[in-house]
C-alpha cells in the first residue's frame, strides 16, 4: 500500500511541473491559463495525498477555477 501512494505523490509532482512548464512555454495566453489551472489541480491533488484537506479545497477552489476563471474574463 505504500509503495501505491509513493508512486501516486511522484505521479501527481511529475503532472505538477509538467504542467508548470507548459503554462510558461505555451505563446497563446488561454492555453496557459488552461495550463494553469490544470498546475492547480495537481497542487490541490498533492495536498490531499498530503493528508491537508483544508488547502486541498482553498487551492481548488482558488488555483484550479478562481483565478482562471478571471484570467479568461480578462483576456476576453
Amino acid at each position: 500500500m505504500s509503495n501505491l501512494i509513493v508512486i501516486l505523490n511522484v505521479l501527481v509532482i511529475l503532472g505538477l511541473v509538467v504542467s508548470a512548464i507548459l503554462a510558461v512555454h505555451f505563446e497563446k495566453l488561454l492555453s496557459a491559463v488552461i495550463a494553469l489551472g490544470i498546475t492547480g489541480v495537481f497542487a490541490a491533488a498533492e495536498f490531499l495525498l498530503l493528508h491537508a484537506p483544508d488547502v486541498a479545497i482553498s487551492e481548488a477552489a482558488v488555483g484550479a477555477a478562481l483565478a482562471p476563471m478571471i484570467f479568461i474574463v480578462t483576456l476576453r
